[in-house]
């Protein structure tokens, strides 16, 4: 499992890596131009962030799925050596089904304007400024979206219906307890993370406002809080914060 976070980390660093430069360059200078290089640099990285993070959260969930149903195969399914593989194979998949991706984008041409309503490029931005191309694209990316998001998001619905049911048949309250616990962190990380980017991409754009407040969300917001979210299920750490606290209460 601190495996599988310690990538979950990598990921979170990296999205706001893509996107926050490039940002507070244009704050800072006031040049908003972005070459055609940078934008499709910048989309590229961040696919393969997305399709990262989502099929990552996926085998986070099958980690606790084994972990609580299947607690004594657990070091044989996930063995050091089967995590290290699976963790290959997602970096490895994600960087070439983003570069196929990117690379479909590229056949897209811009007609109506080369202005951007986004703090960085997606293609929810980029498809607003093409007339051509942009049929195939769409498509492409509906089967993405399948692919990569709602396929491991139904695989991950599915884990935690069947650890609930496990859990739920334990006598013990105390064990129920530590059971749920154990999921209560990577459920509400899924759930902020899942019910953003969802709202931002499947809902019809009616403010550019609403897209970038979405955007800002699970980009930069859910990044940060991630870890902090993870960090309060180790018990040395909350007893850090609560002495940290009722230190500042004394003072």
């Amino acid at each position: 499992m601190y495996l599988f976070i310690c990538n979950l980390s990598i990921v979170d660093i990296f999205y706001t890596s893509v996107t926050i430069p490039k940002l507070l360059h244009m704050l800072l200078s006031g040049n908003h131009i972005v070459s055609f290089s940078q934008c499709y640099t910048q989309l590229y990285f961040f696919v393969t962030l997305i399709n990262t993070e989502d099929i990552l959260f996926f085998i986070m969930a099958y980690d606790r799925y084994v972990a609580i149903c299947l607690p004594l195969h657990y070091h044989q399914i996930l063995s050091r050596k089967n995590c290290i593989l699976i963790i290959i194979g997602i970096w490895t998949i994600s960087f070439l089904n983003s570069l196929l991706y990117v690379t479909s984008v590229l056949d897209m041409s811009s007609c109506h304007s080369n202005l951007i309503h986004q703090f960085f490029c997606d293609i929810k931005s980029l498809t607003k400024t093409t007339c051509t191309g942009t049929e195939i694209v769409l498509i492409i990316t509906g089967v993405e979206i399948l692919l990569f998001v709602f396929l491991p998001l139904m695989c991950t619905i599915i884990s935690y219906f069947t650890i609930f049911f496990v859990i739920l048949k334990i006598k013990s309250r105390e064990n129920r307890r530590k059971a749920f616990s154990t999921c209560s962190s990577h459920i509400t990380v899924i759930s902020i993370y899942y019910g953003t980017s969802l709202i931002d991409y499947m809902i019809p754009s009616y403010s550019d406002v609403l897209d970038v407040a979405f955007a800002v969300v699970y980009t930069t917001i859910t990044p940060v809080i991630n870890p902090i979210i993870y960090s309060l299920q180790n018990s040395n750490i909350k007893t850090a914060l609560l002495g940290v606290i009722k230190g500042r209460h004394f003072l």
